[in-house]
């Protein structure tokens, strides 16, 4: 479910809720993210809300990424403790 999916690309308020995400290769998010917070540091390997697979490399203990993804996929994420918000 995309929360989301009626506001501009670029919106600017904080998440409102956050859940533990265990990567996987076929299911989804159960919401589209907002922001993904990265606990241990690692490559993170996500689907796009649009489609895309891409791989964030060396991506450090405590960030946060502001992107929207739909999928935390198994196979080339080896970050850890990631939360999703939105």
């Amino acid at each position: 479910m995309d929360s989301f999916s009626a506001f501009p690309t670029t919106p600017i308020s904080p998440a409102r809720s956050a859940s533990t995400v265990v990567p996987n290769d076929t299911g989804d998010l159960p919401h589209v993210s907002r922001a993904l917070y990265i606990g241990q540091s690692g490559a993170l390997s996500v689907e796009m809300v649009d489609g895309d697979v891409v791989t964030f490399e060396g991506v450090p203990a405590g960030s946060t990424l502001p992107i929207r993804a739909s999928k935390v996929l198994a196979t080339g994420t080896t970050a850890t403790a990631i939360l999703s918000l939105w």
